[in-house]
């Protein structure tokens, strides 16, 4: 079946010319001349892949972009003259795939497609993994750790237990016992409080601001439920 990718590009020569070279390869293409068009017909249709230029009309690709990621993960690339370092690490932070820069040549263009979709496809049949929604933490199951950015995080094996725990559970609350129950086990003597200090010390292992943590939330009264998620 071919991928269908909605292009999100305001200047019709370059919209075009990524259609002309999808298209040749096979995929299936629309696309939207500006922010709110594109908001529709991402509703209307299913997408595989989202290619997304920056500097749009009406509603901006920074801002369709947030609004995209508050319902959906699909791999989005981003598309823009912008070329400074903060401009490209706060796409990434906003939950883009991969980045080009204008100019560039359509073959590249076709193999970064090609790539971000190869990434996709692996992630979403490897079900021993799961990927917070800015695709920056995952977790792997399988082999017992977590990764940031890449990179494996030192956890603890209790500290590993919990983020299993709530990452395999990504819409519960659980309770500070629930949490020392199931990671633990029934008979594990703790105090309710010790699941703070673990959870404090991994918000400072995971998180870009542990005081404003946004993988591992706090539900006041309740207890602690996993972020932005979803398993692959």
């Amino acid at each position: 079946m071919n991928k269908h990718i909605l292009i999100v590009e305001d200047e019709p020569g370059i919209a075009n010319m990524e259609k002309n070279y999808l298209n040749k390869s096979d995929f299936t293409t629309d696309i939207a001349k500006d922010g709110s068009e594109a908001l529709n017909l991402f509703y209307k249709n299913h997408y595989d892949l989202i290619v997304l230029d920056l500097m749009l009309p009406k509603l901006s690709g920074e801002n369709l972009l947030e609004v995209i990621r508050e319902t959906s993960n699909i791999p989005v690339i981003l598309v823009t003259a912008k070329v400074s370092e903060k401009d490209i690490i706060s796409g990434f932070r906003n939950g883009a795939d991969d980045y080009i820069k204008k100019p560039f040549s359509g073959n590249e263009f076709v193999e970064r497609v090609k790539a971000v979709l190869r990434r996709t496809e692996s992630i979403n049949t490897n079900s021993n993994l799961i990927e917070s929604l800015d695709k920056r933490v995952i977790v792997d199951l399988e082999n017992n750790r977590v990764l940031k950015d890449d990179k494996e995080v030192p956890l603890t094996k209790n500290e590993l237990l919990i983020v299993k725990t709530l990452f395999t559970n990504p819409n519960k609350t659980f309770t500070r016992n629930e949490i020392i129950e199931i990671s633990f086990g029934y008979d594990y003597d703790a105090f309710d409080r010790a699941v703070d200090t673990h959870i404090k010390n991994i918000r400072s292992k995971i998180e870009d601001n542990p005081k404003n943590p946004y993988y591992i939330k706090t539900i006041y009264g309740l207890g602690y439920k996993a972020g932005e998620i979803y398993e692959a």
